[in-house]
């Protein structure tokens, strides 16, 4: 029996530790395929069960939570057609509930963290979760002089001009009690009436119609002619913000009242609720009144109301603390499964994909929907030719949910999962966990790197936003190149220009291609020639290593020769201190650090990395200074903490600037000690590092 079919609440410790690393691993080619390459292969219920599943796990099992957690990813790394925006303030993500009893836990969740008791007063805001894209509106002098996109959270697209063109959003605040910096956030949306207009227009013109409102307005704020944003309705509501000078309030609803003061729109079904009643009603009055409103929502989202609460709460990697959206059920449909194919991915997984035959689901045409696995389509005993329920929720790929036995046709079989890679060849096996005995949901191509499938989509993984991000290097690109012997390896990406000036057959005498499209190629990469370590380590694309191991590790080690001498240490002695370095870096458990000493220690793969390395020039991660005296530091939290959980403890740290670890080592600079520390604080001791108690705590950071 798979580890992926037994409920979170029959997990093992190792069975839980060997999930979460597959659903690291299996969440993250998701977000790949839908950030990276805009071609999602799962449905976003599908996708919202990993996630799930993920975070069950982990509030069970809360020491075996991964540096790679679905938990702590957010967006995709902007294009290079606009020019790129810092954010001073990130722009997060938010975590979803899908039930009644998901509301209730993040109400208990919030309580708990701040200490609060059952009966202290804990107020939030209700609001509807629009469909559209996230933008953020830097206000200075009450002049608008900035907008971006969210793009990663971190660094987003400047897209000003567009959003000049918007009627919504105020060139210029007239109130006098505007604060003299300003960033107002919320999302940029059109009505449905609008988006039909448009795709009428572009039917009329022979051009591409989208797909739902969002696309159309996503698409219509990043064109590169403002003239075009201009020319259709795009409209605006505010809900956030990010850097400001000062606040008008103290809680959520003052700074919406504010908004509304300013002429910001603000959404009219956005109510105060005192407790999870009231929450589950407005989300009830809010769905109610879904179909009329004229424009697309998805949920409902909650926010604490207090200011300071939020600021205490504070926020995980990728989403507040403070926030959750309750999202909508999906949308269902029937229609006819006309064939099964496996797809293969960078590392070795058999996807199945089902074909459709295409039906409109929510006002979207789908034709292509996810089977997950094998077990899944055994299951659910799904055949090719059976009328199948489909279900969408979200602009993504839908799942099948099940077949309809009753129209099923006479000659019908079950579907034989290939044991075979349908690429290569290669026997395609599910791996046995060595210390569970369960057997891999994943059926995976043991063809390693003689599997053309696995190489191109390692070099397409390479080459992406969220790792080199070399503009004219799409998915297309690469695998013409890779299959006229052009690009094979990562590091030929970087040896391409001069082997293409030895060539007879220059690029520029290729079909599609000409002398101002290759110069812009080379110009691409060569533009990546310096790349920081984090964005080095994951476009190796190392087994569980996503963007946030990477950058854990880059801040770790600070430099890419101090990462390839640690791993060939651990490498070479597998009880050595070099691995309990790693083992001790905070989040990363066995089965990460095992992933990383393996690729390091194969051959193969250390001499790409020193061939790339040969190309390029690999510059640390600048360390978060907060100037905080514990900005920079290793601080350990051991024994009962009494004036905040342990989880606000640990975000405070973090906000500080600090690195938060899970074990005392002689890395640690700080360990802060309360009642009841035990072998923590006898080994703190041991090795000579300060100790200090929570009151020290506070005095050492300035919040006494």
């Amino acid at each position: 029996m798979s580890v992926r079919t037994v409920p979170v609440s029959d997990l093992t410790a190792e069975q839980a530790a060997a999930e979460l690393a597959a659903l690291a691993a299996e969440i993250a080619e998701h977000d790949r395929h839908y950030h990276v390459e805009d071609a999602p292969v799962i449905a976003d219920a599908d996708y919202d069960a990993l996630r799930q599943r993920n975070e069950a796990i982990e509030a069970r099992f809360p020491h075996l939570a991964r540096p790679d957690s679905p938990s702590k990813r957010v967006g995709a790394t902007p294009s290079e057609k606009f020019s790129k925006v810092q954010h001073a303030v990130a722009m997060l993500s938010l975590g979803n509930a899908f039930g009644d009893e998901d509301v209730a836990d993040f109400a208990k969740t919030v309580r708990r963290f701040l200490s609060l008791a059952d009966d202290d007063p804990l107020t939030f805001t209700a609001e509807p979760k629009i469909d559209g894209l996230s933008i953020s509106l830097r206000y200075e002098q009450r002049k608008l002089v900035m907008a971006a996109t969210r793009g990663d959270g971190a660094e987003g697209e400047n897209v000003t001009a567009n959003v000049r063109t918007i009627k919504d959003v105020p060139e210029h605040v007239e109130s006098a009690d505007f604060p003299e910096v300003f960033e107002v956030r919320g999302e940029i949306y059109l009505s449905h009436a609008d988006f039909a207009n448009i795709n009428e227009k572009q039917a009329d013109a022979g051009a591409k119609t989208f797909a739902n409102p969002r696309n159309a307005a996503a698409g219509s704020l990043r064109q590169l002619d403002s003239s075009i944003t201009a020319s259709r309705p795009l409209k605006f509501f505010a809900y956030g913000w990010g850097e400001v000078s000062r606040l008008p309030g103290e809680t959520q609803w003052d700074i919406l009242d504010a908004f509304r003061r300013w002429g910001f729109p603000v959404n009219d079904l956005t109510r105060v609720c005192e407790n999870v009643d009231q929450l589950l009603a407005q989300y009830a009055e809010i769905e109610l009144h879904r179909a009329g409103l004229g424009y697309d929502i998805d949920g409902v989202v909650y926010k604490v109301n207090r200011l300071d609460y939020q600021d205490r709460l504070g926020a995980r990697s990728r989403t507040p603390r403070w926030a959750v959206a309750h999202k909508f059920a999906a949308e269902k449909a029937t229609t006819v499964l006309e064939d099964i194919e496996i797809q293969v991915g960078r590392t070795g997984a058999l996807t199945p994909v089902a074909r459709l035959r295409p039906v409109t689901v929510g006002g979207v045409v789908v034709s292509n929907a996810t089977l997950h696995n094998e077990d899944e389509i055994a299951r659910k005993d799904v055949r090719v030719g059976d009328t199948v329920v489909i279900q969408r929720a979200g602009d993504v790929i839908p799942q099948v949910l099940a077949s309809v036995p009753e129209m099923r046709p006479d000659n019908s079989t079950p579907f034989a999962f290939p044991e075979l890679c349908p690429v290569c060849g290669s026997h395609a096996v599910r791996e046995v966990n060595e210390k569970t005995g369960r057997v891999d949901a994943v059926r995976r191509c043991m063809g390693g790197l003689i599997c053309p499938a696995q190489r191109v989509e390692r070099l397409k993984h390479f080459v992406s936003r969220n790792a080199f991000d070399i503009e004219g290097l799409g998915d297309k690109v690469i695998e013409e190149f890779y299959t006229d012997g052009l690009i094979q390896s990562p590091q030929d990406v970087f040896s391409l220009q001069a082997r293409d000036e030895r060539s007879l057959k220059r690029l520029k005498d290729r079909e599609g291609w000409g002398e101002t499209s290759v110069r812009n190629l080379f110009a691409a990469i060569d533009e990546r020639r310096m790349i920081p370590l984090d964005r080095f380590i994951f476009a190796l694309g190392i087994r569980h290593v996503g963007e946030t191991t990477a950058r854990i590790l880059a801040r770790s080690y600070g430099s890419v020769e101090a990462v390839r001498s640690a791993m060939l240490d651990a490498a070479g002695d597998r009880e050595g201190e070099a691995l309990a370095d790693l083992n001790n870096i905070d989040g990363i458990g066995t089965t990460v650090a095992d992933a990383i000493v393996e690729f390091f220690g194969e051959p193969h793969n250390l001499s790409v990395v020193n061939e790339l390395l040969e190309h390029l020039t690999v510059t640390p991660l600048e360390a978060v200074d907060t100037g905080s005296p514990v900005s920079g530091k290793t601080v350990v939290f051991t024994g009962s903490l009494e004036r905040m959980s342990r989880d606000e403890a640990k975000a405070m740290a973090e906000r500080l600037g600090a690195k938060v670890s899970g074990s005392v080592s002689k890395k640690t600079d700080l360990v802060v000690a309360g009642p009841k520390a035990g072998s923590k604080l006898t080994k703190a001791n041991e090795l000579g590092i300060e100790v200090i108690d929570e009151d020290g705590w506070f005095e050492r950071v300035g919040m006494n």
